[in-house]
């Protein structure tokens, strides 16, 4: 499915309808919709579309030349011997071409793995052969790291080339619905807590309506396609899987002080903070400190949590339960599963209630708050003012002690600013009494759906 993705499809077009040669840098996760957002580019244009597989380079150089020819419907072409992509690119330069071709060479990266010289040869394929030519070349890839080291960084010799670049992120949550039309927003919740915005993911569970059978189905299975997935990602991207995984592992099992993550792994701080970088740098993990801190890059309250929902969920219940999935046994991870599913979905439901506040309040910054003893779940921070919110995944109705209780906690902040908004957010609804106070109070906010 072609889903959103309507800015980043916009700056393709833009780069189209430019008279010059375009460049564009593209780059994101696997399974995120690179490739689907490209093809919907290209439906109406004239283009090359390669997709570079790790064979012999000669092979993958005569699998490009072989497309080019079939474009231009080239025979002679065909037949000469071309061994380099220079080569090639040169051949197509000098076609007369009426309209601008869009040249897309996906999975870029495994041209650098294959030879080391690629980025400079297309440097100059960049600089000399297409530089005045009605060409769109769109380079794209999912290996991040390698990515940005062969197209993006300064010590790449394509750095600074590029007209565009877009690194594709998974969907936000407003865009799950487009997958399940039918499922209300605590289902579509759910799934986002699970599978994140990835939509190769988000496909795969639309054939079943029972969440719990998805998972086991989808996930648990040991043949299933999403059982090895962060691993199969995390060796692509990094030297060293498993101190990584026993990393994610920690921080998915509840410990998100530096100092605990170390002393799980027997480490000093100082001897996993370059993995803690890495993850930060592929957007697995994210550091996280009170929004009311003046200097968050020098923070020492900082707390790590998993960003990709996805990696959350296998690292809290696919990779401690290996041993008897291996087995063919899935009954005790999805006890586990079952057990605690509420808890494990709320951490998502706070955070989306940080992008609803975002999205619905003027304010300059939002997020969690906490001091040593004293934790808010949403305090969003405008010029002259703030908000602060509570948030209830549970199946009981919010009541007016949760409220008294946020107007307590909230006097401990440490901004001079007044509040203007207590907001409590609700799985279940709200109690009698406290629909009653939001009547007789402006500055009581109920929300029980995040998108009406």
């Amino acid at each position: 499915m072609f889903v959103n993705r309507q800015q980043e499809l916009t700056l393709l077009e833009d780069e189209y309808i430019n008279s010059d040669f375009r460049f564009t840098v593209m780059y994101g996760r696997r399974r995120v919709g690179k490739t689907t957002l490209l093809k919907e580019y290209i439906s109406s244009k004239p283009y090359i579309y390669f997709l570079v597989t790790l064979e012999a380079l000669p092979t993958v150089i005569e699998r490009f030349q072989n497309l080019v020819a079939d474009f231009l419907e080239d025979e002679f072409l065909r037949e000469i011997e071309l061994k380099s992509f220079e080569q090639i690119f040169s051949y197509l330069a000098k076609q007369k071409l009426s309209k601008k071709v869009v040249v897309v060479i996906d999975e870029f990266q495994y041209l650098g793995k294959l030879d080391k010289s690629i980025p400079s040869q297309f440097q100059y394929i960049v600089d000399e052969i297409l530089k005045s030519k009605n060409i769109h070349l769109v380079l794209c890839g999912s290996i991040i790291s390698m990515m940005y080291e062969q197209t993006l960084s300064y010590s790449s010799p394509l750095y600074g080339r590029r007209t565009s670049s877009i690194k594709l992120d998974a969907l936000n949550f407003e865009y799950l619905s487009a997958f399940f039309p039918r499922k209300n927003e605590i289902e579509l919740i759910e799934l986002y807590a699970i599978l994140y915005g990835v939509p190769k993911y988000l496909e795969l569970f639309k054939a079943s309506d029972n969440i719990f059978e998805a998972i086991e189905k989808n996930i648990l299975d040991k043949n299933a396609f999403l059982y090895e997935e962060p691993r199969f990602i995390l060796q692509n991207e990094v030297n060293e899987p498993m101190t990584y995984f026993t990393i994610l592992e920690t921080i998915a099992n509840g410990e998100h002080k530096l100092g605990n993550i170390a002393g799980k792994l027997n480490k000093n701080v100082q001897n996993i903070t370059s993995f803690i970088s890495k993850l930060i740098e592929l957007e697995v993990v994210y550091k996280e400190v009170p929004i009311t801190e003046k200097l968050p890059n020098k923070s020492k309250k900082g707390l790590y949590f998993i960003k990709d929902n996805f990696f959350r969920f296998w690292f809290s219940y696919v990779l401690p339960y290996k041993s008897q999935l291996e087995l063919g046994n899935t009954n005790y991870a999805m006890v586990k599963i079952k057990e605690n599913f509420s808890g494990f979905v709320a951490k998502v439901y706070e955070d989306l209630s940080v992008e609803y506040v975002l999205k619905n309040y003027p304010l300059l910054k939002a997020g969690r708050w906490w001091s040593k003893d004293e934790e808010i779940d949403v305090v969003g921070v405008g010029e002259a003012f703030i908000l602060v919110g509570e948030c209830k995944y549970s199946n009981k109705k919010v009541g007016v002690d949760i409220l008294q209780e946020l107007e307590r906690k909230s006097k401990k902040i440490e901004l001079k600013l007044p509040v203007k908004h207590y907001l409590l957010f609700s799985k279940s609804g709200f109690t009698k009494d406290l629909l009653e106070v939001e009547n007789d109070r402006e500055d009581v906010v109920l929300v029980d759906k995040f998108f009406t």
